[in-house]
């Protein structure tokens, strides 16, 4: 009777045992579709992309990272992470010896470099937003892959809820097409299904070259002039006007010049998938509705 009651006992101690991890392990979809599960919360997470910590830290999981790429330096905090590499060309060897238990990569990292960890068994969340919803999606899904779920969730509803007031304030506003420049020589623009048509779109702005092929490509001066834009946004690689935005003042038939309706967003306001892109998108908002 002992012997059966110790035996009982220690199934149901294994039993409890094995619930207790099954409720501890987390598991969240990535923007590639991959199902990423974690047996427990990550606590040494790396970023492999600017906007990917920032997504983290809005999810409430900044403490948890212990390497971070290159130029991640928001919040202030973000630039006391040791970095491990550049986006383009990671440092490996760093990156095993922090140990990561989750590593948040972006689709435009090295394929190399990234294969070489996947074949390590180190999870890896891949993320790229293609939508402004599914940056609240992202936030959300790293907070569950993180255990910090309550800040992800009232980060998302926030950046949610905020996309809502910009969409009914500049809904039903007249079209106006515009141009998004990001470099200039050689042009480089981008086409409808990037995210920052997706902005333009929610503050009453047409893509003209949102029927181009490629993501993000290069065009030349013609082909703006030809379209003859009603407005003219540019970025650039730095916080910094970009001189050659007066490159275009030399056609003054252009609409955008003869108006003058030519605007700089500070690149990290608008082409990084973060919640900051609803900063850029208020600015773009402002000077579209000004045409």
């Amino acid at each position: 009777m002992r012997n059966l009651t110790k035996s009982i006992c220690f199934t149901f101690l294994c039993l409890f045992l094995f619930s207790t991890a099954k409720l501890q392990a987390v598991s969240a979809t990535d923007d590639q579709g991959a199902t990423i599960t974690l047996q427990k919360p990550a606590k040494r997470i790396i970023s492999l992309a600017p906007h990917t910590t920032e997504l983290l830290f809005a999810a409430g999981a900044g403490d948890k990272i212990v390497g971070a790429v290159r130029y991640s330096y928001y919040p202030e905090v973000a630039k006391t992470i040791p970095t491990v590499g550049d986006t383009n060309k990671l440092d490996l060897e760093r990156i095993i010896a922090l140990a990561p238990d989750l590593i948040v990569a972006w689709q435009s990292n090295a394929a190399a470099d990234t294969e070489v960890l996947r074949n390590l068994n180190i999870p890896i969340y891949v993320s790229e937003p293609a939508s402004l919803e599914a940056i609240a999606r992202s936030i959300e899904a790293l907070g569950i892959l993180s255990g910090s779920t309550i800040t992800a969730n009232r980060a998302s509803a926030a950046f949610l809820a905020r996309l809502k007031r910009l969409r009914e304030e500049y809904s039903g506003k007249p079209v106006v097409t515009a141009f998004y420049q990001f470099w200039h020589d050689p042009i480089f623009t981008i086409n409808g299904d990037h995210i920052i048509s997706a902005v333009m779109q929610l503050c009453g702005g047409r893509n003209i070259f949102s029927d181009m092929a490629v993501l993000s490509g290069q065009i030349n001066a013609e082909a703006v002039i030809s379209a003859n834009p009603q407005v003219i946004l540019a970025s650039a690689i730095d916080e910094n006007r970009p001189p050659w935005l007066a490159y275009w003042q030399q056609w003054p038939e252009l609409a955008a010049v003869r108006n003058g309706q030519i605007y700089y967003i500070p690149p990290d306001l608008i082409q990084r998938h973060t919640p900051r892109v609803l900063d850029g998108a208020a600015m773009m908002c402002e000077f579209i509705d000004k045409y």
